[in-house]
């Protein structure tokens, strides 16, 4: 059928990888959410962003009932957060966030991952502080909307940071969201900030942002250190991977 076509069928199962690991993640996600703050979107602004993100990433919603629902069943979806750290080769600090209901299990699988690469697992406290635990909305850019203007206005929220971001599908369509980055304990405020202006919440959570000097590896070495941050990502427990790796130029 042609390279054409593979290229298509070979984006396409990408894509639908992408966004199975995005539904499970955002699954793990709700289902802590409301057994945090419960199920009622007024009082819980966590699963409100998360039900916009959910909304934007074209999530089922049965996905979304199933994992509320998980939330209220005594027998399931107990799941709890947790980071594992450690070092992968040539000397790159791995943060790993995960939603776990056996922990026995998803430590084992982290450091058989890392054990495989050429790493190693290390212990709480090891890599943390080289990050930054950071609040990060995504909203729409409205039309007209003066982002310098926006952000001066926000310091008092705690944004400490905002810029555009402009992404391309596989259409060629533009679209153009801001990125808003704030203190830990500001993310509160800041939400509500953004509803009560009315600006279109795409997501809400949280990130850890590198403080110190990315490192520059080779492409050997990358290739390595790609395979390691793959099969975290792909371990369904897993929901973030962060690391020091300073990000190759296609990346960018």
């Amino acid at each position: 059928m042609g390279r054409a076509f593979e290229f298509r069928k070979e984006r396409k199962l990408k894509r639908w990888g992408h966004m199975a690991r995005v539904f499970t993640k955002l699954g793990k996600e709700i289902t802590i959410a409301v057994k945090q703050g419960g199920a009622d979107v007024t009082g819980n602004p966590r699963l409100r962003a998360l039900l916009a993100e959910a909304r934007s990433e074209s999530m089922p919603k049965e996905n979304v009932e199933r994992a509320i629902k998980k939330a209220t069943e005594s027998k399931q979806g107990d799941f709890k957060e947790i980071v594992y750290e450690g070092y992968g080769p040539f000397g790159i600090a791995y943060l790993v966030e995960a939603a776990t209901d056996n922990n026995t299990r998803t430590v084992a699988n982290v450091r058989s991952y890392f054990t495989k690469c050429g790493g190693t697992l290390g212990t709480s406290g090891s890599v943390s502080f080289m990050f930054d635990h950071k609040c990060v909305f995504r909203i729409k850019e409205a039309e007209g909307m003066d982002l310098e203007e926006l952000e001066l206005e926000m310091i008092d929220y705690g944004v400490e940071e905002l810029f555009e971001q402009v992404e391309v599908d596989q259409d060629d369509n533009e679209t153009k969201t801001v990125v808003i980055y704030g203190d830990y304990s500001a993310y509160g405020q800041i939400q509500k900030f953004i509803e009560d202006k009315g600006f279109e919440l795409i997501s809400g959570g949280f990130e850890r942002i590198p403080n110190v000097d990315l490192k520059e590896v080779n492409d050997e070495q990358r290739a390595t250190l790609d395979k390691l941050t793959g099969l975290l990502e792909d371990d369904e427990d897993v929901t973030n991977v962060y690391t020091t790796l300073k990000p190759s130029d296609s990346e960018e």
